[in-house]
């Protein structure tokens, strides 16, 4: 699994209300949730961010609440996945449930700037910034975790495998 995309930068300890203010939290619509999506953080990112553009961040991203309004947010926003130092756990988790492809890069990712191009190899774990010609380490998922995402999801994945009997 690879996704190429223009790379967006957000700070360290970006939060859940950060990520989806918790004003929109009336509802479940995830193309409203979208709408709103880091909009506390960048007012325009609504508007800038397109299909396949990849976020990219300090440690702790997705601090804060359990909300999992947060990783549908940035989902139904198009964004293909996340690179990060660090996530919280809680946001990691409910990332993983809904198939939201999250890498943590402990090296870090400071030399990545807005609008590099990044090619992000799920299965290598390797993060290309084809802009500035460097290459980041992520951490691997393991091989079921990959089904995971590969499938939507921890539900998808569940239905899929009691459907087939495995």
């Amino acid at each position: 699994m690879k996704f190429t995309g223009k790379a967006w930068r957000f700070g360290e300890d970006v939060d859940t209300d950060a990520i989806i203010p918790a004003r929109y939290l009336n509802t479940s619509d995830a193309k409203e949730l979208a709408a709103h999506v880091m909009e506390d953080a960048d007012p325009d990112f609504p508007s800038k961010v397109k299909p396949g553009d990849i976020i990219v961040a300090g440690k702790n991203f997705g601090c804060g609440s359990s909300r999992e309004h947060a990783p549908i947010a940035i989902q139904a926003a198009g964004v293909s996945c996340v690179v990060a130092k660090s996530f919280a756990r809680i946001f990691y988790r409910n990332a993983i449930n809904i198939g939201l492809p999250i890498f943590e890069c402990p090296d870090g990712t400071e030399g990545i700037a807005e609008g590099d191009v990044l090619e992000v190899d799920a299965d290598q774990g390797v993060i290309n910034d084809q802009t500035q010609g460097r290459t980041y380490n992520a951490t691997p998922f393991p091989e079921f975790m990959q089904k995971i995402m590969g499938t939507g999801g921890l539900i998808n994945y569940v239905k899929e495998r009691v459907g087939t009997g495995a």
